[in-house]
């Protein structure tokens, strides 16, 4: 039974994939909050050009 319980103490492997689940998640969260940022950023720039395009057309309407 020592031996059995020694051998657990020694077994690290589990330890190890606990390590590299924590890096995924640290590197998930970092690309979430990348593309959230992103994500807004590309928002407000579609959306100042969408308003830009808009003020245009106003001042020189299409003439069919």
């Amino acid at each position: 039974m020592t031996k059995i319980f020694a051998r657990f103490l020694k077994d690290e492997s589990g330890a190890t994939a606990i390590e590299y689940g924590l890096i995924a998640a640290l590197i998930s969260v970092a690309i979430i909050a990348g593309a959230s940022t992103l994500g807004d950023e590309l928002s407000d720039t579609f959306g100042n050009l969408s308003t830009s395009m808009e003020k245009a057309n106003d001042a020189h309407p299409a003439t069919p």
